[in-house]
């Protein structure tokens, strides 16, 4: 990662101890099957936020103001699991500090570690799942944090609730919740699913986006594109809502595979990045002094954690 601040941002704002937001490369594409590159997606990524328009039309904000704070790259590759640990303790690391964490993928198993930490932080966890493929998979390929099995643990550890699916194996019926999955072919003919979606959710809710989600048409390079995906406007409906009306506590993109000829889907990813972060903070001050310093009472208060170890970082 040769990029010094998320989106060129000035490094004033970028500083740990000014940022509200932290933000996690993991360019990992350990378990992916098909086509290779979604390591190469954090970088991509970066470059693309580094050129984009920093004022978000529709809330009327420049949300870097709040400060985004980019970490080293977590790039422990050397087993599936060692990575998902990894991702893990980092994750926890910073959640502690009291930021609005989120990062950038990588393939899906980088979600199993995501998932974890903040499933250890927070009480009543709902995890929201973009994606077109269920991934509910105990185990793929001899290992359970293959990308195939990213949301395995979330559907038994958590309140898993799965938008835009369109592909599965039939053995992972026997996983799913039918009833918190809306799948693409029957969202296309239901206008009511997005408050359906939303009535099913916790108070706390994680966010995971497998960019596939996304209908081909508008994002090409991921490692396994299928048709019939969302569109633009209603997925950003859709997560507009969810951020008024939840306390959504972090999130994660993962899965962009990026290719030379195509940039629109890099540019696609950043700008989904930078809309949800305004969705969150649209209301919100820009600090002088950001307190991130982790009270067990503050943040019990405000962000609804079960942590309570005290260990320092």
């Amino acid at each position: 990662m040769q990029t010094k601040t998320y989106a060129g941002i000035p490094e004033d704002l970028a500083k740990l101890d000014k940022a509200k937001i932290v933000l996690i490369p993991v360019p990992y594409d350990g378990t992916s099957t098909w086509q290779k590159g979604a390591d190469k997606g954090p970088e991509a990524f970066l470059d693309a936020s580094a050129n984009m328009e920093l004022y978000d039309i529709e809330t009327g904000t420049e949300v870097y103001h709040q400060g985004v704070h980019l970490v080293d790259a977590v790039t422990e590759n050397s087993s599936p699991e060692a990575m998902v640990e990894a991702v893990h303790q980092v994750t926890k690391k910073y959640i502690k500090r009291n930021k609005f964490v989120t990062i950038f993928g990588g393939e899906h198993s980088v979600s199993i570690g995501t998932v974890r930490a903040f499933n250890e932080m927070y009480p009543s966890l709902t995890v929201l799942q973009l994606d077109a493929h269920a991934d509910l998979r105990k185990s793929y390929e001899g290992s359970t944090c293959n990308h195939a099995c990213a949301m395995y643990e979330a559907s038994q550890n958590t309140n898993l609730i799965q938008v835009g699916i369109r592909s599965m194996d039939v053995m992972e019926k026997t996983v799913m919740d039918e009833e918190k999955t809306y799948f693409a072919h029957e969202m296309a003919v239901d206008d009511t699913w997005m408050d359906a979606a939303i009535d099913q959710m916790t108070e706390n809710v994680f966010i995971t986006i497998d960019l596939d989600v996304f209908d081909p048409s508008i994002m090409p390079s991921t490692g396994t594109p299928e048709p019939g995906g969302l569109l633009w406007y209603e997925t950003m409906e859709f997560l507009k809502q969810v951020f008024e009306e939840k306390n959504v506590v972090g999130f994660d993109i993962v899965e962009l595979c990026p290719n030379k000829i195509d940039k629109s889907s890099d540019f696609l990813a950043a700008k989904l990045y930078y809309k949800m972060l305004s969705y969150k903070f649209q209301n919100e001050e820009a600090e002088e002094e950001y307190d991130n310093s982790f009270d067990d009472e503050k943040v019990n208060k405000n962000n609804n954690t079960k942590f309570q170890d005290e260990d320092a970082y």
